[in-house]
């Protein structure tokens, strides 16, 4: 099971929010680069990164400091937030992204998805409130369950499907596992589990399932919750 230690970029800093809130953003360092840099010496093979802004926005709007990221780290990069077009997609793989997730176009355009999973690689963001998908940053919630929009990528090629369970989303309350298998199960595609990763229990959980592909760790390690060296160790 592969960690993805996650940084989300709000206004060229990282930051963690609580449940996809805006607001609630907290600022944990105003150079998102020396994170990344901290991860790749811990061990971590991949970092999750979310332009918050460009979530909201429609495109992306940190460039500059996904560009610096990119240029301090070999690590493998995926990014999400905002990518909704071809043209976008291209543009994030030739600065050095090595995955682009797609989130909000997944759901209004599955066949778009398709598409580019055909020729690029992609991960679909699966987030959820209350079992039902919620698009644009979070903002609007759609009509349509979860576990059906993880049906429409069965076959379809993507790389992995990032699950969040919304209302868990950096509150440390301990990871949904049944939501996670759930949309393993919908899709038969590698499924990432995101929202709420709390501590070590949470990592032996979802290992036990031996059906779940990666974990995303976002407040844990920034609020001290998780040894995260201690992660990488145990997982290498």
């Amino acid at each position: 099971m592969t960690l993805y230690p996650a940084i989300d970029l709000k206004d060229g800093q990282a930051v963690r929010l609580t449940k996809g809130v805006m607001q609630s953003a907290k600022i944990y360092s105003n150079e998102p680069y020396e994170l990344v840099k901290k991860f790749e010496d811990m061990g971590a093979k991949w970092v999750h990164l979310v332009d918050l802004n460009g979530a909201f926005a429609g495109e992306p709007k940190n460039l500059d400091s996904i560009k610096k990221i990119r240029a301090n780290s070999k690590v493998k990069l995926e990014l999400g937030g905002g990518i909704r077009d071809e043209a976008t997609i291209q543009k994030m793989l030739a600065i050095g992204i090595d995955r682009i997730i797609l989130g909000s176009i997944a759901v209004k355009d599955p066949q778009f998805v398709r598409d580019m999973a055909a020729k690029y690689p992609i991960a679909v963001g699966i987030d959820a409130i209350d079992g039902y998908v919620a698009v644009e940053g979070w903002g609007k919630v759609s009509s349509m369950k979860a576990t059906e929009l993880a049906r429409e990528f069965a076959n379809a090629g993507v790389e992995a499907i990032i699950c969040t369970d919304v209302g868990k989303d950096g509150t440390l309350s301990g990871v949904n596992v049944e939501f996670t298998l759930d949309i393993a199960h919908a899709s038969g595609v590698a499924t990432i589990a995101s929202g709420g990763v709390k501590d070590a229990n949470d990592i032996e959980a979802l290992l036990s399932t031996k059906e779940v592909d990666g974990v995303i760790i976002g407040k844990a390690y920034y609020e001290g919750t998780l040894d995260l060296p201690k992660m990488f160790k145990l997982l290498d």
